[in-house]
């Protein structure tokens, strides 16, 4: 787990200044690696690349970025490839390896395999290789999106870093992205490569970016398909499940230093450290971040029983509304730009707890869109199950239960009364897109304290409906299917985006067992009505290891991610602060918002609602990156 960065003449000429450029790069994301750091450059300086290293694998000088290999390649690399071991045994008759790290493996893989070298790696990872030789740069990023990779092409250089804020000083402006704005104020995060910063994109996952003889490429190398496996029954998957996540685990727990994990007390990261602590680890400690001031906020009971079951030591940290006001402005300079909903603020206290005791640690992430685990699927069956039943249709492929057997398992919906008051007040039984948008939607929430003049929200729609679309062969994908697929593809990215930053903000690195692409391809193949059986989300995750899971946790109805008691602290304890914010001079200019309306509703806002979240964040983020432009353009050499 690093930070990388990197500038490339795009048009041959030699770049000004470019050790000094990249240094400066580096300086400003050397939170993810402060353990070493180094600088590149080639010869006739038409390219450069940076690093910041936070040791894991090989801590010796062996490891050390950026690394050369013997034939005239450079690679700078952040993450983790975990079959390294298994690689290095592949590759060892062609390339003769001066270390034990895993990134030497990803230079012999592409001595090998040449760009193909992606489709060998099992991990997390973003990086960059120049080859001296050919003049040629390749760059990709996993399958997930785990770790992040930005670019922009500013003139003839290209740039790119692990964060966009080490590119900022080298934009002429900085300015906002109308397009980008309108996805984050209707979903909180981007559907596409756009970011929030104008002329900043990201490197999709599962893409790859060439330049080659003065061009730029991007291509996809990897996504994922629905290729429905009916021919075996729910004992099989479940056995295949297990093979794979308990292999998964293992892989993940290689490390040269200690390894904990988060535990939330949800099914996910409860799985995780109990498969961790199975496995014979011996660094069994457990990091939990608890609410105590309100009632309904308080999952420490459920990770107390997980870490007990595990064998080891659960470490806590009581989250307070101070806490929020002396750290958020931290948040958001180090989420870059505001994405996801407000557990990126407890995923921050909880990192920072974490890195006073391992500089690794796993986490559960991706369970929810694997496996389903939202109550909006539950929500969204309920009503086609409803105009099934009186259609007779609910067998026709998009149905995977049916209302008799749904009805049982509706008590977890019980804390989504006012969802569902929202869902259903437009109407019922539209198209499944339109259906799912005004579940995720967010929109409508903000209408009158946001000026929608100068975005295109039907733009934003139409995007959607491509993408919610884009892997429905002729109409025949269950819609549980559909669903897991755009957040899969389009949330997940988000969600990871939210656990990199936090965790590289302490300097520890975050890896997530269950988004190894061999589980996501079987979760895949997996039919709909075995894995959401009768409406049960996470059935198949639970099912497969019902023997293991503590009977609390299993059993549990009221999990709901990381629940913050923001509207406690916004009519309370943080009225004043956040009234202050919106009440200045810098956040009444703002051209998209109304920060009057803003404060008017503060008091009459919904429990877990994340309407003055997302605009706090976004008005923050406005003061530490465009107010202060001129701050960033005072960094150049």
């Amino acid at each position: 787990m690093c930070g990388i960065t990197g500038i490339v003449s795009l048009s041959g000429r030699p770049i000004d200044q470019l050790e000094r450029k990249l240094k400066l790069m580096n300086e400003i994301i050397s939170h993810r690696g402060p353990d070493d750091e180094g600088v590149w450059c080639a010869e006739d300086q038409i390219a450069g690349f940076g690093h910041r290293r936070l040791s894991i694998i090989d801590l010796t000088r062996s490891g050390a970025q950026p690394m050369h290999g013997p034939n005239g390649t450079i690679i700078t690399s952040n993450g983790e490839v975990y079959n390294y071991l298994e690689l290095r045994q592949q590759l060892s008759d062609r390339w003769s390896f001066r270390g034990t790290s895993d990134t030497e493996t990803i230079l012999a893989a592409f001595e090998r395999y040449g760009t193909d070298c992606i489709t060998h790696l099992r991990g997390m990872f973003s990086f960059a290789i120049w080859d001296e030789k050919n003049r040629k740069l390749f760059a990709a990023r996993d399958r997930f999106g785990i770790k992040p990779f930005y670019y922009a092409q500013i003139n003839d250089v290209l740039y790119f870093a692990s964060e966009p804020k080490a590119i900022l000083p080298f934009l002429p402006e900085i300015e906002t992205e109308p397009a980008a704005l309108a996805q984050y104020l209707t979903f909180q995060y981007s559907i596409d490569d756009l970011t929030l910063f104008k002329g900043i994109r990201q490197l999709m996952p599962g893409h790859h970016l060439t330049f080659e003889s003065g061009k730029i490429s991007i291509a996809q190398y990897w996504d994922m398909n629905y290729e429905i496996d009916r021919d075996n029954s729910p004992d099989y998957f479940h056995e295949q499940l297990r093979h794979r996540l308990d292999e998964s685990v293992s892989l993940h727990l290689r490390s040269d230093v200690p390894v904990g994990a988060y535990l939330s007390g949800g099914i996910d990261s409860s799985l995780v450290s109990l498969l961790a602590a199975r496995g014979g680890h011996q660094d069994r400690d457990f990091f939990h971040g608890k609410f105590t001031e309100f009632p309904g906020y308080d999952e420490s009971e459920y990770a107390e029983v997980s870490a007990q079951s595990a064998g080891g030591q659960l470490h806590q940290i009581e989250i307070t509304a101070s806490d929020f006001q002396e750290n958020i402005e931290k948040v958001i300079y180090h989420l870059d730009y505001p994405v996801a909903g407000p557990g990126s603020f407890p995923q921050y206290m909880v990192s920072g707890l974490a890195s006073r005791h391992v500089k690794v640690v796993l986490g559960g992430q991706g369970g929810d869109e694997i496996f389903g685990g939202y109550a909006r699927y539950l929500i969204a069956y309920l009503e086609q199950c409803i105009k099934a039943a009186m259609d007779g249709t609910y067998k026709n492929g998009n149905f995977v239960v049916t209302l008799e057997s749904i009805i049982p398992n509706l008590g977890a919906l019980q804390e989504y009364k006012p969802l569902l008051r929202h869902f259903w007040r437009e109407g019922l039984f539209g198209d499944l897109h339109e259906r799912y948008f005004r579940l995720i939607d967010r929109s409508n929430d903000i209408s009158d304290e946001v000026d929608w003049t100068s975005m295109n929200k039907s733009q934003v729609y139409e995007q959607f409906r491509e993408r919610f679309n884009e892997n429905d062969e002729l109409g025949k994908q269950a819609y549980f299917d559909k669903m897991t697929h755009f957040d899969f593809k389009h949330l997940l990215p988000a969600l990871l985006h939210v656990e990199d930053r936090m965790s590289m903000a302490h300097g520890v690195e975050s890896r997530v067992p269950l988004l190894d692409h061999r589980i996501v391809e079987f979760a895949a193949t997996v039919p709909a009505d075995i894995k959401f059986d009768g409406g049960r989300m996470k059935h198949l995750l639970k099912a497969a290891y019902c023997d293991m899971l503590p009977a609390r946790v299993m059993s549990r109805r009221d999990k709901m991610g990381f629940p913050v008691p923001l509207k406690e602290w916004f009519e309370g304890d943080l009225k004043s602060f956040v009234f202050d914010i919106f009440s200045s001079q810098a956040a009444k200019n703002r051209s998209f918002m109304h920060s009057d309306k803003i404060l008017a509703g503060l008091s009459g806002e919904a429990r877990f609602s994340r309407k003055t979240w997302g605009l706090l964040s976004l008005e923050l983020w406005h003061q530490l990156f465009h107010d202060k432009a001129h701050q960033w353009r005072a960094k150049l050499p």
